[in-house]
């Protein structure tokens, strides 16, 4: 084996290919057909979009999970351990199987580069194909048409919500970055799209390449009661629905097209209602409005681009404070920075700015300028060099019945949980 720890294999794997992100399935694909030349068992789902990926994969795995079925999941990025992007019944794989694991992806490559996600991708469908689960759920990475996991052909594709991001690599329009991820999409099997603004581009795709596309609002639908919540869709029924245990009413879009979803593999993968009652109330993936301290109370979003700015603010809206609310913010410098500022400023009462490590980062200073640009008075911004010391200082702002609000990047979101929960952090 090249290497004994899973540490020093992440170390090798980040400097293999000389560009970061290399989208094209060319190389992948090559090395996944020596490595298993014959499909993958079980049914496969795939779930691309620009914002509710990591929820509706979430919740499928917590359903699924419940009704007995075995999983193998696959998601991206992680928070706090590596081994949180590979789960095989819910549990996340060992350092030992993802190690061997990529011994054999190491060993079928030959001279082919990887990035660090197609190795990451090759080296979990090999895990499932080890494992041999009922279901295997896929989170793409980047896009949906060149991302490593589209080397599969899903039995089912969800396509949770089509928005401006990643335009570097995806289109600068919403029609160009939908056609991105409708590249999931296979001729005769179906498709999710999980939004009610559904891309006039992405219908168009799906009707030429004779896709089934069921559609939030048009195909399937739910609404909330004093009871919970109702769900319809391909002739199936849901009364009086638990509400998902994540935060943000929002989360019920993201359900809904679960729930469709469900009901489009039923006659194969049966689930009863307890099942998916259980399932949604036990969802709970990392980072999404996640409260990790209550002294003072300090929440933990991952969110990073204007859509999920606008869900994390109606979370704000719908939870009472009577203090401050004080941000620990950070972005990288390819985001939509004053995009998000515009949403979130009225939530805000002061910005605590801190630098975040890596390709893309800013410097505090730098990062203060963009935030100042955007309309915040600096009388409202403060920079820190660490984590930690934001963290210290939006405390002691915030005051006993104010809050604190950690958002605007997985790598800021992976640190304050270090600060905080003691947890150690490798970041991608």
């Amino acid at each position: 084996m090249r290497f004994q720890t899973l540490d020093k294999w992440l170390e090798w794997q980040s400097g293999l290919h000389p560009r970061k992100i290399d989208l094209g399935l060319e190389r992948v694909s090559e090395v996944w057909d020596r490595l298993l030349n014959q499909p993958l068992p079980g049914i496969v789902l795939t779930v691309a979009g620009t914002n509710g990926k990591g929820s509706c994969v979430s919740m499928l795995e917590s359903i699924l999970l419940a009704a007995g079925y075995r999983t193998g999941c696959y998601t991206s990025p992680h928070l706090i351990r590596y081994n949180e992007r590979i789960r095989l019944d819910g549990e996340e794989a060992t350092d030992e199987s993802i190690c061997s694991a990529f011994e054999s992806v190491d060993g079928a490559r030959g001279e082919v580069p990887l990035t660090y996600f197609e190795f990451g991708t090759l080296a979990a469908l090999s895990l499932f194909a080890r494992h041999a689960p009922d279901v295997i759920l896929l989170e793409v990475g980047l896009g949906g048409r060149l991302d490593a996991v589209n080397i599969l052909d899903p039995d089912v594709a969800l396509i949770t919500t089509v928005d401006i991001d990643h335009t570097e690599w995806l289109g600068e329009t919403r029609d160009a970055i939908a056609l991105e991820k409708g590249g999931i999409m296979r001729p005769g099997r179906p498709a999710i799209f999980g939004d009610l603004d559904a891309p006039a581009a992405l219908i168009k795709e799906a009707r030429t390449g004779q896709v089934p596309l069921y559609v939030a609002g048009r195909d399937f639908s739910y609404e909330e009661t004093a009871r919970g919540w109702n769900w319809q869709g391909g002739g199936v029924w849901h009364d009086a629905l638990p509400h998902p245990g994540l935060s943000g009413s929002f989360q019920l879009m993201n359900a809904s097209a679960v729930l469709m979803l469900l009901a489009l593999i039923g006659e194969r993968l049966p689930v009863a209602r307890s099942a998916i009652d259980a399932g949604l109330r036990n969802a709970r993936p990392a980072g999404r409005f996640q409260v990790i301290a209550s002294d003072p109370l300090t929440i933990v979003d991952v969110a990073h681009n204007p859509q999920a700015a606008r869900a994390l603010a109606g979370n704000l809206s719908e939870t009472a404070c009577r203090g401050r609310t004080i941000a620990v913010f950070s972005m990288l410098e390819d985001k939509d920075i004053a995009g998000v500022i515009s949403i979130m400023q009225p939530w805000i009462d002061h910005w605590c700015l801190v630098s975040v490590e890596g390709d893309r980062g800013m410097s505090e200073a730098a990062l203060a300028a963009r935030v100042a640009g955007a309309g915040v008075h600096e009388r409202q911004i403060s920079r820190h060099r660490d984590t930690a010391g934001a963290l210290h200082s939006a405390g002691a702002k915030s005051g006993q019945e104010g809050r604190v609000i950690v958002f605007g990047s997985f790598r800021l979101a992976a640190d304050a949980m270090q600060v905080l929960q003691g947890s150690y952090c490798d970041r991608a």
